[in-house]
């Protein structure tokens, strides 16, 4: 199978499941929402980001060894495939039990991070069932990755989409019948377990090389690289886990739990769309690990800036939506008191798409194992991130934590990233790509502007409107970035593909 049908394969499996996922997960939190309340669900968030900080301890030592991974199934090389997951189950293994001991070693501090300790009972039970969670997350899994590396992400993407979906029905289902948090949970407990396995029963299954074939020794220089991706990696955990994980403790601590709540249902939102585009990336990441062991500098710069502009378009389009719909959606949905003002939102969004247009640099040096040259960045960026969250928020409430967010991104990873891609995975001049991401701003916030006057025409808080203002929100942006853009090169690659998949489409149903 070709690079791209692969990666085609492994999008539309990554959107259909994904869509069927998000529509699950709005029915499983309204259903939260209604049977617990906001405290039950501002601390389903804190205790989330807890726990995902223990993720430290993974030190990425995944996305090294599934770096290295790539060139051997190229070349068919099924000892050395073997000898890396023979490391890999090592790894997690001992990953998992670190998680669980320093996870549990957290629970006597609780009350730290919480602003005003909910009236909630049980609640380092609940704290331990969530530590458990996250520390079988660990086992079993590293036979997801040899997958994923095979260009074989839509194998993961339907097993997890599956096993996610049924567990948001069974705890619908547990919520209205029991209003169990506790069996709630136990659930998730469950789910994460059979997903695990089954996956692992899965990867047996396609690769009985890894049980049969003899294990070969990894060369020395198979070693060293590894080595120094995961020391480069090391800084980039650290960095992303303190950024993507301090907002919820800081709020947490600064502006009381209640807020977290409010809060995860914006996220909620936004992490679903981030999960939906980075199931694309992860769907690509394989493909370009392949393009990097077999083409030359100047065909991965081309293939980069393809996915550049894709990029741009789609979380251009998407943040121009969540900025006019994301207020009257969650006033529909859940009420107005569980709103934050338009600047805030403002805010969420920028944040949302300067994140998103990191993307395709994250992607290439995912695939090129590039995290050594930029080591330093993310520390930089946790640092800045945390000092000016901390100043911010004292001084501006939620909207503080959301500016140290952006500041420490602007400061570090907006120019820092693709730097070090175009530098050290191309071998070009990084001109272009800052040319470029000035272009696409400039026209998504030209578009955005535009949406936006139109949709304050529509004041009540009806659906009709809300109906109407989402149809302004796909047709305009979509026109103007059309007239924009259809000259580039980038645009008629794109025209050019989906001509021919409407081609492939029309000729199936005649035949």
């Amino acid at each position: 199978m070709s690079r791209t049908k692969a990666s085609l394969r492994n999008i539309s499996f990554a959107i259909t499941f994904q869509l069927l996922a998000l529509a699950v997960n709005f029915a499983s939190r309204t259903v939260f929402i209604a049977m617990l309340g906001k405290e039950y669900l501002g601390l389903n968030g804190l205790f989330s980001n807890i726990l995902s900080m223990l993720s430290l301890a993974e030190l990425g030592i995944g996305t090294a060894i599934i770096f290295s991974l790539y060139r051997p199934l190229a070349e068919n090389d099924h000892s050395k495939v073997a000898a890396l997951m023979s490391l890999y189950k090592k790894a997690y293994t001992i990953i998992g039990f670190i998680v669980l001991i320093l996870g549990l070693s957290i629970a006597p501090f609780l009350s730290f991070f919480i602003k005003e300790m909910p009236n909630i009972p049980g609640i380092y039970i609940i704290y331990i069932i969530f530590v458990l969670n996250a520390a079988l997350s660990y086992f079993l899994i590293y036979k997801q990755s040899l997958i994923m590396a095979d260009q074989k992400q839509y194998i993961v993407t339907k097993y997890r989409n599956i096993f996610d979906i049924a567990l948001k029905i069974f705890q619908i289902f547990a919520l209205l019948l029991t209003q169990s948090y506790f069996l709630f949970l136990i659930l998730t407990l469950v789910s994460t377990l059979g997903l695990n396995l089954s996956l692992s029963i899965k990867a047996d299954r396609m690769y009985p090389f890894l049980k049969g074939e003899e294990k070969g020794k990894l060369d020395q220089d198979t070693k060293d690289e590894m080595i120094k991706n995961v020391k480069g990696n090391i800084a980039h955990r650290i960095g992303g886990i303190i950024v993507l994980s301090t907002d919820h403790l800081l709020i947490a601590r600064f502006l009381g739990i209640v807020t977290v709540g409010i809060y995860a249902n914006y996220l909620l939102i936004l992490s679903s769309l981030t999960t939906f585009t980075k199931l694309i990336y992860q769907s690509l990441t394989a493909s370009i690990g392949n393009l990097h062991a077999s083409s030359d500098d100047e065909n991965k710069e081309r293939i980069f800036h393809y996915i550049y502009f894709f990029t741009a378009w789609v979380y251009g389009f998407m943040s121009i939506c969540l900025f006019i719909l994301l207020n009257p959606f969650i006033t529909l949905w859940l009420g107005a008191d569980f709103t934050f003002s338009n600047s805030i939102v403002f805010l969420m969004v920028l944040n949302f798409f300067i994140t998103g247009m990191r993307q395709p640099s994250l992607t290439f040096t995912d695939a090129m194992g590039l995290y050594w040259y930029s080591r330093h960045k993310p520390l930089f960026e946790a640092f800045i991130n945390l000092m000016s969250s901390i100043y911010l928020v004292i001084h501006f409430g939620m909207a503080g934590v959301l500016l140290g967010t952006l500041i420490s991104t602007m400061t570090t990873c907006f120019w820092v990233e693709p730097l070090m891609v175009f530098k050290y995975g191309f071998n070009y001049s990084v001109f272009d790509y800052f040319r470029k991401y000035f272009h696409y701003t400039v026209v998504v916030l030209l578009s955005g502007a535009l949406v936006f006057s139109l949709s304050r025409l529509l004041t009540e808080s009806t659906v009709q409107t809300f109906a109407v203002k989402m149809i302004i929100c796909f047709v305009v942006p979509n026109i103007i970035f059309t007239i924009a853009f259809y000259r580039t090169k980038e645009f008629k690659y794109f025209a050019g593909l989906a001509h021919g998949i409407f081609r492939n489409i029309l000729h199936r149903q005649s035949s």
